[in-house]
């Protein structure tokens, strides 16, 4: 039998590689980083990728990775044609395909989130972005690559975001609609639940870190890096974030004739005034996969399979993970996340070997590589790698997964030094260290 991971990221690596511990995996398209078998250091099943279009393989079973091919309905697709598919129809794909429509159903299922407003005309916009206290959150309605939100910390700032997503100059036609809401203090959680169309299982909280730069400071992003678990977020918590921001959802959903099954991404905002939902995404986050799923202790393949067979409660509770803690972070490209620059050579990966992946409980996460005429490989995309460390503590996970990414070189390399630092209390700092020396090589 053989799992098809459709997408060709960080995330899409993460997949295959914990699917690999239980069944042979193809990733659609997937990048030249992926590929291995078990005799070369991977899992114990074989990763291959492939250029064909998903609904031309032969696998029985389908992992879809990013959201673009959910919203455009690969899901639906490959249901009609009988395979069983982790992933929200096209429907259910909307509550991250378009922003205004998952404040829609969050205000209908009751859900706390921020005071917002939806917008396709300048002049609303401006007026009720001034009866909000700032600071002031400016998202486009589509889909941007997890780049089309603007936390402004002046009203004029946010007045010329509004500008340049309205008039199609930022982000074309994602950007002519836009939510406007009001900023939320506290720390975020990033929840992932999977969900069978009834009944949902939570994983292992995590947090990611969204801006470009140390101190959440600079441009958002798609992900920096991200930590699992969230030292504040414990079992009981869970429960209620899911009680609160989930479970009235997917009866929503129910009630909307919309069977989701897949994974639900809950972005949370830990506020004075309890739990509030900054966004849902609909499939797992990257790069929050690359923390929760190495800790995943249960067979991945059972789990998944039950979700895309509406019986993920004949299996809910054999959901475990590994009491380990890992840390990501993130390797991108100079100019990310404006303008990437593509086709620079990469150090510390084959076929100079690999001593990234020689510090106990590394794994090199492919999220935008390429390989050259000479077999190496140089970067393709903006955020490049992720590496990913697994540890006895968050202190000496984070330790690692400096030590390895500082292994890892390229002209304009850009990585935040900050990942974890806090919930570690900044145990750690010196693999930070190690790994700035190598951030412009």
């Amino acid at each position: 039998m053989t799992v098809c991971v459709v997408g060709s990221g960080g995330r899409e690596h993460a997949l295959a590689r914990v699917l690999a511990r239980s069944d042979d995996v193809v990733v659609a398209p997937g990048n030249p980083g992926m590929p291995s078998s078990p005799g070369d250091g991977g899992p114990a099943h074989p990763i291959r990728t492939t250029p064909a279009p998903p609904e031309a393989l032969e696998a029985d079973r389908f992992v879809i990775g990013p959201e673009a091919p959910l919203v455009d309905g690969l899901a639906d697709r490959l249901r009609a044609a009988g395979r069983r598919v982790v992933g929200p129809g096209a429907e259910g794909a909307r509550l991250e395909g378009s922003k205004a429509f998952m404040k829609e159903v969050l205000a209908e299922s009751g859900v706390p989130t921020a005071r917002f407003g939806t917008f396709d005309r300048l002049e609303p916009a401006r007026e009720f972005l001034r009866t909000l206290p700032g600071p002031w959150v400016v998202k486009t309605d589509g889909l941007a690559a997890g780049k089309g939100v603007t936390v402004a910390g002046t009203i004029e700032e946010a007045e010329a975001d509004l500008a340049a997503k309205l008039s199609g100059a930022a982000f074309g036609d994602a950007g002519r609609r836009v939510v406007v809401e009001e900023g939320l203090a506290g720390p975020e959680c990033s929840l992932l639940v999977l969900c069978d169309g009834r009944r949902v299982a939570p994983l292992a909280p995590a947090q990611d870190f969204k801006r470009v730069g140390d101190g959440d400071t600079g441009p958002n992003t798609g992900g920096m890096g991200a930590y699992s678990p969230v030292p504040d977020v414990d079992a009981g918590l869970v429960d209620e974030l899911v009680e609160t921001a989930v479970t009235p959802l997917v009866a929503t959903l129910r009630r909307r004739g919309i069977d989701y099954r897949g994974v639900l991404y809950a972005g949370l905002m830990l506020t004075g005034d309890g739990a509030k939902v900054l966004e849902y995404n609909v499939r797992f986050g990257d790069p929050e996969a690359q923390v929760v799923l190495p800790r995943l202790a249960s067979d991945p393949v059972e789990l998944l399979v039950a979700v895309a067979e509406g019986r993920l409660g004949s299996v809910a509770d054999r959901v475990r993970f590994a009491p380990d803690p890992a840390v990501c972070v993130v390797l991108a490209a100079a100019g990310y996340p404006g303008s990437p620059r593509t086709g620079d050579p990469i150090g510390g990966l084959a076929p100079d070997g690999q001593p990234a992946t020689a510090v106990p409980g590394v794994t090199v996460y492919h999220a935008a590589t390429r390989r050259s005429g000479d077999g190496r490989f140089t970067t393709d995309g903006g955020r490049v790698l992720g590496v990913s460390a697994l540890g006895p503590d968050l202190g000496e996970a984070r330790r690692r997964a400096y030590r390895a990414s500082g292994s890892i070189t390229w002209e304009g390399r850009q990585l935040r030094l900050d990942i974890a630092e806090a919930a570690a209390g900044g145990a750690g700092s010196g693999g930070a260290t190690a790994a700035r020396s190598g951030a412009t090589r």
